[in-house]
């Protein structure tokens, strides 16, 4: 998630690579790092706490040994892409640092991301206006009260994999009805694309378009009832559920 927030950045020139300083759990993925993208990368885990600002993005199970790495003393801005874990618990491991809880999500790769954020009280209104800023340049942001960031992170940070196997399923579709396969996925993708930018552009609900597609004994009612049997509008109801129920459970 680090890389996704990060690498559009430096294409963009937003962000100068002699900037960054990274940590990394590996050797081999400190290389690939400077290798592919010019960072300063150390495997030792205080290097980075000496920035001004700090991304924490590590598994949150790792938060215990990443917090002990701090040099003491030490203080700054931190905005956590860890999942699940609290404002309350940032600022309990890591006193003195200013906690930003930000939940990206991957299309921020392209510059089609959504991050929601939550702030503790000690960020100054000044660096809540620079984070804004920041997350701003890969997408769309919205800050929310923290009580709502496991349902957003259940939406849209888990959302991209449902809408991935959504997509894959389709173009298998596709095949076993006689497309090749790459036309099939590229073809996929374009319908998810299209109907996404038609939604949003219209200001469409789902049911509208799909009223709008569905004619009486038609295809499209053909599939839609198949579906409906499946339990596919079920299936992706609990989805997001499960995922923002882990975010929950993760928050320690």
């Amino acid at each position: 998630m680090a890389l996704a927030l990060l690498v559009p950045l430096l294409d963009a020139g937003q962000v100068a690579a002699g900037e960054v300083r990274a940590a990394v759990a590996s050797q081999a993925s400190a290389d690939r790092l400077t290798a592919a993208h010019g960072l300063r990368v150390s495997t030792d885990a205080a290097a980075a706490w000496s920035a001004p600002v700090v991304l924490l993005a590590v598994k949150p199970q790792q938060l215990d040994a990443v917090a002990r790495a701090v040099p003491p003393g030490q203080t700054g801005l931190v905005i956590s892409v860890l999942a699940g874990v609290t404002l309350e618990r940032l600022e309990r491991q890591l006193p003195g640092w200013r906690c930003v809880r930000a939940v990206p999500n991957t299309p921020a790769l392209v510059g089609s991301g959504l991050t929601g954020l939550a702030f503790a009280e000690a960020v100054t209104a000044a660096e809540r206006q620079w984070v804004l800023e920041l997350f701003g340049r890969v997408g769309e942001v919205f800050q929310l009260p923290e009580s709502q960031l496991d349902a957003f992170l259940g939406l849209t940070s888990s959302g991209p994999a449902f809408l991935a196997l959504v997509a894959e399923a389709m173009a298998d579709g596709a095949v076993a009805a006689g497309l090749p396969r790459q036309l099939a996925h590229r073809l996929a993708h374009r319908t998810l694309a299209g109907t996404a930018t038609l939604l949003d552009q219209q200001q469409l609900h789902p049911g509208q378009l799909k009223d709008m597609v569905s004619s009486p004994a038609g295809t499209t009612i053909a599939g839609l009832r198949e579906l409906e049997r499946s339990g596919l509008r079920s299936a992706l109801l609990e989805a997001v559920l499960r995922a923002a129920e882990r975010s929950r459970e993760l928050s320690g």
